[in-house]
């Protein structure tokens, strides 16, 4: 690794001393960023031997007395060795699940690699996207179980477990042996994992007794701490799993052999070292067939096609905004379970909507353009939507307001330490430039707005009188009034980010993709503006994107920042969020996207066909995410 990607861990990396009480230190969502390089990297003697997971998975079709043509759930499945195992075995029916983006990537490109038939998906265990009744055996290995800061998070784990199980399905639970790890846990080791990384781990029972806490620091010889961090997971003994299990409504609890890791570094093996092996039967009935069910009733919210609309070139819809909105109708079409109702009349839009209060299951916002057209006035359609109490896909207007302002976007940002381009606003009245506070090149964006409105290739300035003329430009010939950010321009790629679904109930991040600017002539600035977006003669109209093949450091970091983000912004069931590398290639963000582009060419078209996500299937992620976090709320 390069001394400047160290220099950028060091600066991501918050280093603690000697601690007194290491359970204050657990935040309640650890799970949420330990499950990454590191992870296999510490963990690897284990998780990453196929000897032991060979063994294991013996263990497993023994217990449950497996048959090739199951449907098998392995859940909790990190970069799925055991669902890989099965399918090497020959089962044919397998699908994995896990709440790690980076251990899911993993499990995709190595289910690719064998030439295996595995489904992998990315979501939360609490909130399954798998249909009820649906598999014969679930399986939860590697001690998965137990993360969640409560009790009740773990009952809710496996009440999904029984949704998704078809009656008389069994379960299989892999996890550590509680009695045994609360008498002979190490309280302090260390171990080379090899010439480069170092770990001590601390650990200490919670005060109340039920879950061991740790705590990792990660070293690299030349890079330093690269890692300081903590997490707490619950102890069960065998008595205390049976009647969880059996409060569900699981019988023919059983415990089998305990599954005994060695370590081939012979080190360290923690929660791994002794597990228990239960395995239990559900008792239910099939969910009632009703016959055909009626769709839901979802009303599409799109911009006013019989108003101006002064982000487009002419100021109006012109074809390719009919054949967008007609690609959109035909691809919804598609989407089986949703019967869809299309508003578009601004002049009646409040009496529409009344009339559609309590008939429609919710509303896809599509209307990006705003109310009336008006790009400031977007956040006005889903106030709208609250004042009538009609659910709604998307952001809410408090989080429309914040993305809407960049300069707010950035403070936020740094409050999160999550890097930006250095930058400054220009108020209307300012007019001279006594002291400039950056280097050029720099670039000039209206503080407010979206869809790259008045940015163009002018607006990359190399010296003040190029910034006074963009500056100028912004002001005449886009009618822009309001603050103007100018920010350095960072000359590395150009990259977004998509998620699509929520945090709370299940996400799924996109793969990131970049601008290759390759087709452009010498000497224009590389940027995604207003050229690239509505000017078909324009060079920029060639610009593609492609897969951003970052490396694996940045990659983690980045959706990390992006999952903060969507939170704190209070984002809803997609977003997108656009990032640059400065000239080492340390990530910067540019500015967050709320209810991004929905189009069939759009940024998160591009990203979902990455991961073999067709239009249609995109739109319908987008409705499920809005659906699964009503039902989630409701709850």
């Amino acid at each position: 690794m390069s001394s400047k990607s160290a220099n950028r861990n060091s600066s991501l990396v918050k280093v603690l001393g000697p601690v007194e009480n290491l359970e204050n230190y657990v935040s309640a969502d650890w799970w949420r960023h330990i499950f990454n390089a590191n992870y296999l990297r510490t963990d690897g003697d284990v998780v990453e031997d196929p000897e032991i997971t060979a063994r294991e998975i013996d263990v497993f079709i023994e217990a449950l007395a497996l048959e090739p043509d199951l449907q098998i759930l392995d859940l909790c499945c990190g970069q799925g060795r055991h669902a890989l195992e099965l399918a090497r075995r020959g089962y044919q029916h397998v699908f994995g699940l896990d709440r790690s983006h980076y251990l899911i990537n993993r499990a995709r490109k190595l289910n690719r690699q064998v030439g295996a038939s595995v489904q992998f998906r990315e979501g939360d265990a609490r909130k399954m996207r798998f249909k009820r009744d649906m598999f014969d055996v679930v399986i939860i290995p590697g001690n998965s179980f137990g993360y969640f800061e409560s009790l009740k998070e773990d009952r809710r784990v496996l009440e999904e477990v029984k949704r998704v199980l078809k009656p008389g399905g069994r379960l299989l639970v892999d996890v550590t042996d509680g009695q045994y790890m609360r008498e002979n846990f190490e309280p302090r080791s260390w171990e080379w994992i090899d010439k480069n990384y170092f770990v001590c781990r601390e650990r200490s029972l919670s005060k109340s007794g039920d879950q061991l806490v740790s705590r990792e620091v990660i070293t690299h010889v030349t890079r330093g701490v690269i890692a300081d961090q903590f997490y707490a997971e619950r102890l069960y003994t065998q008595q205390e799993l049976t009647r969880l299990l059996s409060d569900i409504g699981f019988s023919d609890v059983s415990e089998h052999t305990n599954l005994m890791s060695e370590s081939k570094r012979n080190q360290d093996l923690g929660m791994m070292a002794r597990r228990i092996i239960m395995t239990a039967r559900i008792d239910k009935d099939w969910a009632p067939v009703r016959g055909i069910r009626s769709a839901e009733t979802v009303v599409v919210l799109l911009g006013d096609p019989g108003r101006t609309d002064r982000v487009k070139p002419n100021a109006t819809f012109d074809e390719d905004d009919y054949r967008t909105i007609d690609l959109l109708k035909q691809a919804l079409s598609r989407v089986k379970q949703f019967d869809f109702i299309y508003l578009n009349n601004h002049q009646s839009l409040f009496e529409d909507l009344q009339k559609q209060r309590g008939k429609c299951a919710f509303v896809f916002n599509l209307c990006d353009e705003g109310y009336n057209n008006e790009a400031s006035k977007e956040l006005h359609i889903s106030a709208l939507l609250e004042i009538l109490d009609i659910p709604y896909t998307g952001g809410t207007p408090q989080c429309l307001s914040y993305c809407y302002d960049k300069s707010l976007v950035r403070g936020i940002a740094n409050e999160m330490d999550v890097p930006v381009p250095r930058a400054f606003t220009i108020k209307p009245e300012d007019v001279n430039f006594i002291e400039f506070p950056l280097s050029f090149p720099v670039i000039v964006k209206p503080n407010f707005g979206d869809s790259s409105f008045g940015i163009t290739a002018s607006n990359v300035c190399y010296d003040i009188q190029a910034l006074e003329n963009a500056i100028i430009q912004v002001r005449d010939r886009f009618g822009y009034d309001k603050p103007i950010l100018v920010e350095e321009f960072l000359s590395g790629k150009d990259l977004s980010v998509g998620i699509i679904g929520n945090p709370t109930v299940g996400y799924t991040v996109l793969p990131i993709i970049h601008e290759d600017y390759s087709a452009l002539p010498a000497g224009l600035p590389q940027i995604c503006g207003y050229e690239a977006k509505w000017d078909p003669s324009s060079p920029y109209w060639n610009i593609k994107s492609v897969p951003a093949n970052l490396p694996e450091d940045v990659e983690r970091f980045m959706v990390a920042s992006c999952l903060k983000l969507f939170e704190r912004l209070d984002c809803r069931d997609y977003a997108r969020f656009d990032w640059r590398l400065d000239a080492d290639d340390d990530p910067r963000l540019l500015e967050v996207n709320p209810n991004p582009g929905w189009c069939w060419d759009g940024h998160l078209a591009k990203m979902a066909a990455l991961q073999g996500i067709d239009y249609n299937d995109m739109l319908k992620m987008i409705l499920e995410a809005c659906k699964d976090r009503l039902e989630y709320q409701k709850n």
